[in-house]
């Protein structure tokens, strides 16, 4: 399972990567605005850091303007990834794209009729945003089951990216479906190694220790 970083900071995105298993990262308009940064300057340098795929969403909501804007941004680096919403028009321009080599990340699918739409259109990624079903009283988790089940009926190489993962349980849940990515705030990336009995464990080891060799 492949481990993205959901941020525009570079600080978190250098902290992640110094973990070692950081394999990509996301961002989006939201993200970059909190930044107060020219977008495709930030993008170059996401990029300079991460070797990995950067997904980079696009400000257009039309099929032309997506397919001009995502050839721009394609330009940056070849690991750009560009991202676009699953709607008639991202899906028109995510056909264009990938039939010209683009790597393409379907974004804010909330159905599994929206991932089986895109990865017949060629898309690299598809992002089920599962914490953002669950605000609205539907169980984000089952939706990551249905695209698993369908993309494995009939073969379909799209790998899906959970996104809006808000705890670890979500990274659990998203493990055990068989999510082929995750995309996951600093925040909660930190807490994957985190357990009370893990801290009381090495405190009592180097008490044990320390009592009888200090």
């Amino acid at each position: 399972m492949e481990l993205y970083i959901d941020t525009a900071n570079l600080d978190e995105i250098r902290e992640a990567h110094d973990l070692g298993v950081l394999d990509g990262v996301t961002t989006n308009p939201s993200l970059i605005a909190k930044e107060g940064v020219d977008y495709g300057k930030r993008l170059a340098e996401i990029c300079e850091i991460v070797s990995g795929p950067v997904s980079a969403e696009v400000l257009a909501v039309d099929a032309e303007g997506m397919i001009v804007e995502g050839r721009e941004r394609a330009k940056i680096a070849p690991h750009i990834v560009v991202k676009l919403p699953s709607t008639i028009d991202g899906l028109k321009a995510c056909k264009a794209l990938a039939d010209e080599g683009t790597r393409t990340n379907m974004t804010l699918c909330f159905q599994p009729l929206q991932a089986l739409m895109v990865a017949k259109a060629g898309a690299f990624l598809v992002s089920p945003f599962i914490g953002r079903l669950d605000d609205i009283g539907q169980d984000g988790m089952d939706l990551i089951a249905q695209i698993r089940q369908i993309y494995d009926n009939y073969n379909y190489q799209t790998k899906i990216l959970a996104a809006s993962i808000r705890h670890p349980l979500h990274m659990v849940n998203c493990a055990l479906a068989g999510a082929d990515v995750a995309t996951v705030p600093l925040k909660v990336i930190k807490q994957f190694m985190s357990h009370p009995l893990t801290d009381t464990g090495l405190e009592k080891f180097i008490a044990d220790y320390q009592k009888t060799f200090a």
